[in-house]
């Protein structure tokens, strides 16, 4: 038996739910992806937890994708069976981003220590590295107007005059603009990346951190109309 009255309304209003909750996965799986070929694109990193994050958000993503397939099924269908999977799985995916949540947090206060550590490696291996790896430490260090880690005199064994820095640390990048120029500020960035780059990765993180928040909000209310629906739906079986 079909519902009727407001149970109709609140059937809509669980599939449009549905609906935007799976664009909502699709969106974390992008995220998570971007962010994840973000840090390791911008910084060669070896600490495990600092993948952590960015892989739960994908998994989360992923999960939401196909639970979403519950709620407007079973809207559509008026399924009892599906509508109560989708509520459950929701609940569990709420418990899910919270942990990432606190996840994202923990990660967010060691963040110095891994960029600084990844930055340190970075300068040390760049004379004997190849030119991809290169040109992603040139390209961070022009793009923040940065040189080095905590400072341009970090490049002091870049050149054999321990006064030289690579040419992506000038303030108007050219070539062997930064020869026996590391101390001069008119021609090279004087501050070093480190802290540039945690402020960004930061901000980053926590818009990522608020989002989980607002969709782990609106699942909250996905799983209210669920249990609304279910009540009308099995009304309308005692009724028959």
């Amino acid at each position: 038996m079909a519902v009727e009255g407001g149970m109709k309304l609140v059937q809509f209003l669980l599939f449009v739910f549905s609906f935007i909750f799976w664009l909502c996965g699709l969106g974390l799986i992008v995220v998570g992806v971007l962010v994840q070929i973000g840090l390791h694109n911008t910084l060669t990193i070896h600490d495990a937890s600092a993948s952590t994050g960015p892989i739960v958000i994908i998994g989360i993503g992923v999960v939401i994708f196909f639970v979403a397939f519950f709620g407007c099924c079973g809207a559509w269908k008026e399924s009892y069976c599906m509508v109560t999977t989708f509520s459950i799985l929701l609940f569990l995916i709420i418990v899910a981003e919270i942990a990432a949540v606190i996840a994202g947090f923990m990660f967010r206060e060691k963040l110095s220590n891994v960029v600084e550590d990844s930055l340190k490696e970075m300068v040390s291996g760049y004379k004997n590295s190849t030119a991809d790896f290169k040109k992603t430490l040139d390209k961070l260090q022009e793009d923040m107007k940065c040189c080095g880690v905590n400072g341009s005199s970090d490049w002091r064994h870049f050149g054999n005059d321990g006064k030289s820095v690579p040419d992506s640390c000038c303030v108007k990048p050219s070539a062997n603009c930064g020869k026996h120029n590391m101390k001069n500020p008119a021609k090279v960035h004087q501050k070093g990346c480190h802290d540039a780059l945690v402020a960004f990765l930061r901000k980053n993180l926590m818009w990522v951190i608020v989002a989980a928040l607002v969709i782990a909000g609106l699942q909250v209310l996905g799983i209210v109309l669920s249990c609304l629906l279910m009540r009308g739906i099995r009304s309308g079986y005692e009724v028959m």
